[in-house]
């Protein structure tokens, strides 16, 4: 089901770090689909919980060329390369703003999957950068909050 997107960047929700998702249930299934079905008709790259309500650690993003769903639960990045990247960012929650945000080129992430397998897995390039950015919504920061003074802009 398509959830409405929680919109900010002043909504408590979007601000709070979120508690670890426990248990992986027949509700913990129903909001991974309701996130991947409310980020694909907003055609966005990700989406964590918080965005569409709920404080728990969840995310989803989209991997490889097909963009292929995939949803992570209680992620946390263990290493990230010294080396960054500044690209323009937008956020689902703040629709038509973008800005230039330092992010990592790499990161390595330990999650749980939808089957309760704990993984870790290296993401480069774009795909860090959505790793990033939903881990931040899990821990209360926009992008915003990584772009430098002056050079937020509304999309044009």
């Amino acid at each position: 089901m398509i959830i409405d997107i929680t919109k900010g960047p002043n909504n408590p929700i979007l601000r709070k770090k979120s508690p670890d998702h426990g248990k992986i249930t027949k509700k913990t299934l129903k909001l991974l689909k309701d996130m991947e079905d409310s980020m694909i008709a907003t055609n966005g790259v990700g989406i964590a919980a918080p965005q569409i309500g709920v404080n728990t650690r969840v995310v989803h993003i989209t991997i490889g060329k097909e963009r292929k769903t995939f949803p992570m639960i209680n992620p946390e990045i263990l290493e990230c390369s010294s080396e960054t990247e500044v690209e323009t960012e937008g956020c689902l929650s703040l629709p038509g703003k973008w800005g230039p945000v330092e992010r990592s080129v790499w990161v390595k992430a330990k999650f749980t999957n939808e089957k309760g397998e704990e993984r870790i897995m290296l993401f480069d390039e774009f795909e860090a950068k959505i790793v990033q950015h939903e881990v931040d919504h899990i821990n209360g920061t926009l992008f915003i909050d990584h772009v430098p003074e002056g050079k937020l802009r509304d999309k044009e």
